[in-house]
């Protein structure tokens, strides 16, 4: 730990923009206690406590408590989500899409741009969608939220909460262009362990209160440091393919004849999957909450956290997401060219065309072992709650995401010393030309 500290004090740098993520978060944190106009605070508290353990409770957790305040940041991050997914299956779709992603950074940008005015589009959808409801809400005294209905405040809402995603999403671009870490996903883990001392405060609430035995508690303990542990096993695991490299003689040296590893994760997709599930069941289901029609009511009850229908939705559209992201961020042909044109060869494989089938081979096995290791977590707590009635906060999808953002934001922190490391070593070095 002091290793670490002191390592931090010799990379002024790294401290600065560590620093900088943080106050951009804070920034974040505090957006999210800004209410927005023209709704009435107690009806609506009143309304989500009768609605606690919906799709609500789900969505109120990737906004990071935004959505019980109704705050200006009610929307979350999900709109620029939802819109990164859209873009993304078009880019296998669509040539011109798929022409821009080969382009490098230049078309990397271009995309980004798409992206946002994607983001606009689809927030300004759900803005709409949301003053619609929440004019036709009551607390269960019968007042009513919106204490001005109409289209004044239908288009004042739109706007405030559209404009609440854009500055989230440009608080994660600039996280993620000048501080440490994914913007976008320190934002989810922000909002996540933001309420993770309501959660931990609530269970020993149950405890005092005689509903949830010390026993119990103990269980959930031991439970949740087990998931904590199996959580940074699986997104450390790989399987290993061994390269050999062909010798080669240029002049009168010898290059090649070494072995190494191709390292292919378990989980490649990282957190992505359930987020993008998340993302794409919470787009009609909130749609579906706000509008006070059967039809649409009886699809809300449907997509409800803990019902069958929506746990098998969730665990499919997560196996979709880890195959479909492997597959747009892990090329085999690619992999085998290169390997194919540095002299490298798998053992008892031909270069080329069966090295790629059997990439692929392997990366389908272990995607499917890492799509039902993310499905068994995300579903836990749901499983607990729903067969033995026990309230474990600590797993699931937040948990996953949690740790995930964690472990990838230290090894940016664990790049950024390794590379103050090297600058220091070559300091003071002059390197000389050659001389013609």
């Amino acid at each position: 730990m002091l290793r670490g500290i002191q390592a931090l004090a010799q990379a002024p740098e790294l401290g600065r923009r560590i620093g900088f993520t943080l106050f951009m978060l804070a920034v974040y944190r505090m957006g999210v206690q800004v209410p927005a106009p023209g709704i009435n605070a107690q009806a609506l508290s009143s309304f989500l406590a009768k609605a606690k353990g919906t799709l609500f409770g789900l969505f109120d957790m990737f906004s990071g408590g935004a959505l019980e305040h109704m705050s200006i940041f009610a929307l979350g991050i999900m709109p620029y989500i939802s819109a990164s997914i859209i873009l993304q299956l078009l880019t296998v779709a669509v040539p011109h899409l798929e022409a821009l992603k080969k382009e490098g950074e230049s078309g990397r940008k271009k995309i980004s741009q798409y992206t946002r005015y994607s983001t606009v589009v689809i927030s300004l959808v759900q803005a709409i969608g949301m003053a619609i409801g929440l004019e036709s809400m009551t607390s269960p005294d019968g007042i009513p939220v919106v204490l001005n209905p109409g289209w004044s405040f239908r288009l004042l809402t739109a706007i405030t909460f559209m404009s609440g995603t854009m500055f989230i999403m440009w608080l994660g671009e600039q996280i993620t262009e000048r501080g440490i870490g994914n913007g976008i996903s320190l934002i989810i883990f922000a909002g996540i362990v933001a309420r993770m001392p309501a959660a931990i405060s609530n269970t020993f609430s149950l405890v005092k209160t005689g509903d949830l035995s010390p026993i119990v508690l103990l269980f959930l303990l031991i439970m949740m440091l087990f998931v904590i542990a199996f959580i940074c096993f699986m997104e450390r695991a790989n399987r290993r393919i061994p390269i050999h490299y062909a010798k080669r003689v240029v002049g009168r040296k010898v290059y090649g004849g070494q072995t190494a590893h191709l390292p292919l994760k378990i989980n490649s997709a990282g957190v992505i999957p359930p987020i993008f599930a998340s993302s794409i069941i919470m787009f009609p289901a909130t749609i579906a909450n706000f509008i006070q029609v059967p039809w649409m009511q009886s699809i809300a009850q449907a997509l409800r956290p803990g019902s069958f229908f929506y746990e098998a939705l969730f665990v499919a559209l997560i196996i979709f997401f880890c195959y479909f992201y492997t597959a747009i961020t892990f090329n085999p042909v690619d992999i085998a060219e290169n390997l194919k044109n540095h002299g490298g060869y798998i053992p008892g494989i031909r270069p080329g065309h069966k090295t790629a089938e059997l990439i692929d081979r392997i990366l389908t096995r272990i995607t499917l072992v890492g799509a039902v290791y993310i499905s068994a977590i995300c579903v836990l707590p749901s499983v607990l709650i729903a067969n033995f009635n026990v309230p474990f906060y600590f797993g699931g999808t937040a948990l996953l995401i949690v740790i995930g953002v964690a472990m990838d934001t230290m090894a940016q922190l664990e790049s950024h010393l390794i590379t103050r490391n090297y600058d220091s070593f070559i300091k003071g070095v002059k390197l000389k030309g050659r001389k013609g």
